[in-house]
């Protein structure tokens, strides 16, 4: 179920809140037991016949996790070809669901060249969230043979993994930062403040999604679904539909993870924050240190680092670079379209890394560079998103050539489409997600509430804000869409 879904908010989520609450009085493993199941039911809600598949894997690690421990004993080459064993099984599990039809497709066109029959789809059904669950579950194998691992209960083991508020599209858990929390009787106890902060933050994430993204979205459907059909939009549908998806996933997986980080809180749980005003950067490197950041930290820490980071030199330093970026790309998606995009992060962050070199690291700029780098920052992931967002190459090579007049500025514009959209509305929506973009994270807002300040007025007025967003959001619960990243 949806979290912007009439089922989750007024009948999933407080039953759920209710029973963890009243269980965790009288015995905190059994609330959290509870809230495992929960989070199994949540999941099955998608998709029952994919349950056994997350059910197994979670048994999988558990178990290859207790034998990788670093305990007195045990054969350290036996360990390390445990590892080796646990990570390629989790890798191929992930690569035969996620790019079986991918890596087929692509032999197809050799084959197809060379006049041999090409072999058949295999047709693979992709299980919701297994990229979020299984890089969770890397990251905890690889932790238990380097022996980070403290906290071992498998019910907290279960609910780490299965925790609904980010099971489905993250943000991606480290256990540091979870199971402690699940082992602490603190965490089963109700707490007004917190519930109250987590509230806030779930309603501010639910309007960035219904207000904010679902109807940018319309737009940059419109473009870019023209530009797979062969349709050359205008110079300027080109760039209002670019510029749309820019904000609409911004706002879309943004929200998300808003409404994840406000449900656990409610849940006495604090998940880590997974976005920092990430349109505000003056460089790429900034930029994947506010954008996704439990993504980037995991291909920092288990990608990045491990290939040698910058410790081997500066080409090997750039080689690293490139590598992880096309790999993350290729997690986002079995296409050519995100391995190209991860490609262009990739050299956007060597070139990056050559004028930081070139200028110092410490170098201090004047307000007037500053300005020109936040722009050229933005272009850049701006053009990026083209790749990120275009059904096929050809439709990004399309829309490529519109946004920069290569046929000319003519084309159909976008009031010879006949869109429901064409109004004043969307164009405030549009500026409104722009201003909001250059303001702190609703997360780091919401820190202040219920209490902005010590008067009990301002803490009315906030909450009765905040309840006329919520009833504004419920008036268009009925329109909800998926998110983005459901598809990842």
């Amino acid at each position: 179920m949806l979290f912007n879904s009439y089922e989750f908010i007024f009948l999933f989520f407080p039953l759920v809140l209710a029973g963890f609450f009243a269980i965790g009085r009288r015995h905190a493993r059994a609330a959290a037991g509870f809230l495992g199941c929960a989070s199994l039911f949540f999941y099955g809600w998608w998709s029952v016949e994919a349950l056994p598949l997350l059910i197994g894997s979670i048994a999988f690690n558990y178990t290859s996790g207790s034998w990788l421990l670093p305990e007195p004993g045990r054969n350290e080459r036996a360990r390390k070809y445990l590892l080796m064993v646990t990570l390629a099984a989790n890798l191929t599990l992930l690569a035969f669901f996620k790019y079986a039809d991918f890596f087929i497709d692509s032999l197809n066109h050799g084959l197809t060249a060379s006049g041999i029959t090409p072999l058949p789809l295999l047709h693979v059904v992709l299980p919701i969230g297994i990229s979020f669950y299984t890089f969770t579950q890397i990251a905890y194998v690889v932790d238990c043979w380097a022996g980070k691992v403290r906290e071992r209960r498998f019910v907290n083991y279960l609910l780490f993994v299965t925790y609904f508020p980010h099971l489905i599209a993250g943000p991606v858990l480290h256990h540091a930062q979870m199971m402690p929390q699940f082992a602490d009787p603190a965490t089963y106890r109700p707490q007004g403040e917190r519930l109250a902060r987590g509230l806030a933050i779930f309603v501010l994430g639910l309007a960035k999604k219904i207000l904010l993204a679902d109807p940018l979205g319309q737009c940059a459907d419109l473009v870019f679904n023209a530009a797979g059909t062969g349709t050359m939009p205008s110079f300027a549908s080109a760039w209002l539909g670019v510029l749309a998806y820019t904000l609409q996933i911004y706002f879309d997986f943004s929200g998300y993870s808003d409404m994840a980080i406000g449900l656990s809180l409610c849940l006495g749980v604090q998940l880590p924050l997974n976005f920092d005003t990430p349109y505000r950067s003056t460089s790429i490197i900034d930029f994947w240190r506010r954008w996704h950041i439990t993504l980037s930290t995991f291909l920092r820490d288990y990608l990045y680092l491990p290939l040698g980071g910058n410790r081997r030199g500066e080409v090997r330093r750039y080689v690293n670079l490139m590598l992880t970026m096309l790999i993350g790309g290729l997690w986002h998606g079995a296409a050519w379209t995100f391995v190209l995009w991860g490609g262009l992060h990739g050299a956007y962050l060597a070139v990056n890394h050559l004028w930081r070199r070139w200028a110092g690291e410490s170098a201090t700029f004047s307000a007037w560079v500053r300005a020109t780098t936040w722009l050229i920052t933005f272009l850049c992931v701006t053009l990026a998103w083209v790749l990120f967002r275009a059904s096929s190459i050809e439709a990004a090579m399309t829309l490529y050539g519109s946004m920069f007049g290569a046929h000319g500025f003519s084309g159909a514009p976008l009031a010879e489409w006949k869109v429901p959209f064409q109004k004043a509305d969307f164009y405030k929506t549009f500026a409104v997600a722009a201003l909001l973009c250059a303001v702190p994270d609703s997360v780091v807002w919401a820190r202040h509430v219920p209490g902005l300040a010590s008067r009990r007025t301002v803490t009315v007025l906030s909450a009765a804000a905040l309840l006329l967003l919520f009833a504004w959001c419920v008036s268009r619960l009925g329109r909800h869409s998926a998110f983005l990243y459901f598809q990842f």
